[in-house]
């Protein structure tokens, strides 16, 4: 058995954030809406069984809403050249369509809500769409991570899904599975007592329809949901509110999925287990046996000291706090519920210092990072960028195509440039501190294959470390391409065991082994 590490004394009242939901509820008062022709689901191949492209590395990236195209074009262009091993897109299935909720039209959290599993056509594109996005991404090197709805479908109310789908969460009916009451756990209030995993499992979070489980009909619906995204190429997911689904059920689920054709072997499973009171049933480390949990003490102890420029004592705290052992762990400093639950361990509350934490978390050696991309919001509950509804089209106000050149979208994860490729280079080599300046200015090598320097003040680091780095020129991956040249800006010289470098406020530096510069440029 893998080494866990000692639980924290839980809090007495937690806040669970569990659905991906924050107050994410159907109005019983939605209206229904009209039946709307839809267009067939094409036939689509399964992915090729021949050997997928070598993948970059561990580094996952949450497009957080983003059309499949614009995925697709994104795995090309940038999450490949710059080292990112996966990507984790919003959830394919069937979702209800909701004018107006939470005074926000069409909010994200529709999309949390399954009415059926089928992947016809979702605000973000259609299942052909879908299919050609998990081909480029996987010509890219690429896999594709999925968020997984299978806790509950929606809350109460009636109406059309994304899909044209009907259902009545009042009655607990949704044909297009199909699912009838009885496939849902008997209990149907709201969870009351957090500490009690009969309520944890079985009753309704936030009057969302509490799956059964149990139920073997209800596990061959989910697992073959499943497959038939594995079967198109789809490597791993994120199981969405898994605190709520027993893990004796979870077991079941997981031992019929399909291995994923080209790369060979199971999916690749992360589990959504936030923390809380009770038993260690319905702790992280009751879900490790299973595949790996994410952790949330690293988004507040990492997100909160890179915030407050408290960086000394981080990589000690990261290295002995975590709720489990490294390698079963997925860490981030935010996620599309903590950036709304506290908007100031976010890019649209820290700017640049959240550049720096993501850069920080891809440098020290704890977990396997998930790099947050997002859009601005101003309430809580506000959809993606949209272009609006479509005549025929029954999914509501369709999401915009992503440009990166729109402050609409922040695309977080272009900031980082070629960071990706530095926990490659440096595999599970610890962290040792080589300078520190103050409480906010850190350095520390990754044995002798990596070195990083950050500097969470408002004024520029003028920085002499030592490092055991080989002496040489590399290229700052934090910067700029892992492919520089020798007299670029981003070319850093290692001397004499030295590095001597100036860090702009709230600035980073990283380089590694893999990444040194070609000749100069030629000049003209």
């Amino acid at each position: 058995m893998k080494p866990r590490r000692r639980p924290l004394t839980a809090a007495t009242a937690p806040t669970i954030i569990g659905a991906g939901l924050l107050l994410a509820v159907t109005s019983s008062a939605t209206p229904a809406l009209p039946p709307t022709a839809t267009t067939p689901a094409p036939d689509l191949a399964a992915a090729s069984a021949t050997i997928a492209p070598e993948t970059q590395g561990s580094v996952i990236v949450h497009l957080f809403q983003w059309r499949w195209e614009s995925v697709a074009r994104e795995c090309a262009d940038v999450l490949g050249p710059n080292g990112y091993g996966a990507v984790q897109v919003s959830p394919p299935q069937e979702h209800v369509v909701l004018p107006s909720a939470e005074g926000a039209a069409y909010p994200w959290w529709q999309d949390y809500q399954a009415v059926s599993y089928k992947i016809d056509n979702t605000r973000r594109g259609t299942a052909a769409d879908f299919a050609a996005m998990v081909e480029t991404c996987r010509e890219s090197g690429v896999k594709v991570y999925a968020d997984a709805i299978v806790n509950h479908t929606t809350g109460p109310g009636r109406g059309t899904g994304s899909a044209g789908s009907s259902w009545q969460g009042d009655a607990y009916a949704y044909p297009a599975v199909p699912y009838t009451s009885r496939d849902f756990n008997d209990c149907r209030h709201d969870i009351a007592d957090w500490n009690d995993p009969d309520e944890v499992w079985n009753c309704e979070l936030l009057a969302l329809r509490d799956l059964k489980t149990s139920r073997p009909n209800v596990r061959t619906e989910i697992t073959d949901y499943l497959n038939g995204l594995i079967d198109l190429g789809v490597a791993g997911f994120r199981i969405d509110a898994a605190k709520h689904i027993p893990a004796t059920d979870l077991q079941s689920i997981y031992a019929g999925l399909h291995d994923v054709p080209g790369y060979g072997g199971p999916p690749y499973v992360y589990q959504e287990v936030k923390e809380g009171g009770g038993p260690d049933s319905i702790k992280p480390w009751g879900y490790t046996p299973l595949g790996d949990v994410t952790d949330f003490r690293f988004h507040a102890a990492v997100g909160t000291a890179v915030r407050d420029g408290r960086l000394n004592g981080l990589l000690d705290a990261v290295d002995h706090d975590m709720a489990v052992a490294a390698d079963e762990a997925v860490v981030f400093i935010d996620n599309h519920d903590t950036q709304r639950d506290d908007v100031s361990i976010s890019y649209q509350g820290m700017g640049a210092r959240h550049d720096l934490a993501q850069t920080f978390m891809l440098a020290q050696p704890y977990g396997t990072p998930k790099v947050m991309s997002s859009y601005y919001y101003t309430q809580r509950a506000q959809g993606p960028p949209s272009t609006g509804t479509k005549d025929g089209n029954p999914a509501g106000a369709l999401t915009a195509t992503t440009g990166c050149d729109n402050a609409r979208w922040f695309c977080e994860h272009r900031n980082l440039n070629a960071m990706p490729t530095f926990p490659t280079a440096v595999g599970s080599t610890p962290a040792a501190p080589r300078t520190a300046d103050g409480d906010a200015r850190l350095a520390f090598d990754r044995g002798a294959r990596g070195f990083a320097a950050f500097n969470a003040t408002d004024t520029a680091w003028r920085m002499a470390s030592p490092t055991n780095l080989p002496d040489g020129t590399y290229c700052d991956v934090a910067n700029g391409p892992a492919a520089c040249t020798s007299d670029s800006a981003t070319a850093i010289t290692v001397d004499e065991g030295q590095v001597t470098a100036t860090l702009p406020a709230n600035g980073t530096l990283a380089i590694h082994v893999d990444a040194t510069p070609s000749a100069p440029s030629p000049q003209p």
